[in-house]
């Protein structure tokens, strides 16, 4: 099932917002793998935030929905809802 998520580093106390069509447990350890990227500096990710979709584009929609409020306040109200 599709997937829009947030994910938390402690160490660098950084959210980072992303979708996926593949299991969101995949996704996440691709995540916390040795890799360029972003999400590459660190090894610490948590799933702070789901939500499932129907289709990977719905999912997609919410990820830059999300990302359009640029605002972290937002995005820690959104993670503290669950």
């Amino acid at each position: 099932m599709p997937h829009f998520y947030i994910l938390f580093s402690k160490k660098i106390n950084k959210f980072y917002v992303g979708h996926t069509a593949d299991q969101l447990e995949e996704r996440l350890r691709k995540h916390n793998s040795n890799h360029n990227g972003f999400t590459g500096k660190t090894n610490d990710w948590i799933i702070a935030y789901s939500e499932e979709y129907v289709t990977k584009e719905l999912a997609y929609a919410r990820e830059r929905e999300v990302k359009k409020w640029k605002s972290r306040s937002k995005i820690e109200v959104l993670t503290r809802s669950t």
